[in-house]
């Protein structure tokens, strides 16, 4: 098996694309944007997570003592969008992780542009963020987060 389809079949079925929003003083309107791609492993298969991390070039890699769990991550704008994307682009996923990656790709292509700097911007990331992993779990609701972004006087 080609090695480029094995790497998008492992993240069909044990990768994330996500967005995630941190409460942060020192940032315009008070919110951090953090875009993250990862795929987590069992202890048992650390050589997935390392060979990962080595076809990308990019990311880290760490492990979860509560989960027993390797998790390869890569959070930088300029790793996602140079390393990341261009791979999904070219070898698609097939599940519903597909509309996941493709709204994931729309919020770093605006982080990239610092449009996430913007009011309208960082409105816009945060509607976008909240159609994807809808069955995860959120810190902040978007409602909490466009509030807030709504009140900021900047």
């Amino acid at each position: 098996m080609e090695m480029t389809s094995y790497v998008t079949g492992l993240v069909d079925g044990e990768g994330c694309f996500s967005v995630s929003f941190s409460l942060r003083n020192k940032m315009k309107y008070g919110i951090e944007v953090r875009p993250s791609f990862s795929v987590s492993q069992h202890k048992r298969n650390k050589e997935i997570i390392l060979f990962l991390q080595h076809f990308f070039k990019c990311g880290g890699v760490r492990f979860s003592k509560r989960d027993q769990n390797y998790k390869f991550e890569v959070r930088s704008i300029s790793d996602l969008v140079k390393y990341i994307i261009p791979h999904f682009e070219q070898y698609p996923l097939h599940t519903s992780k597909q509309r996941d990656f493709e709204t994931f790709k729309v919020v770093c292509k605006l982080i990239q542009n610092n449009q996430h700097l913007s009011r309208d911007g960082i409105k816009k990331v945060i509607i976008l963020a909240s159609y994807m992993n809808e069955a995860g779990q959120r810190k902040y609701s978007a409602e909490r987060l466009l509030k807030m972004v709504s009140k900021m006087k900047v």
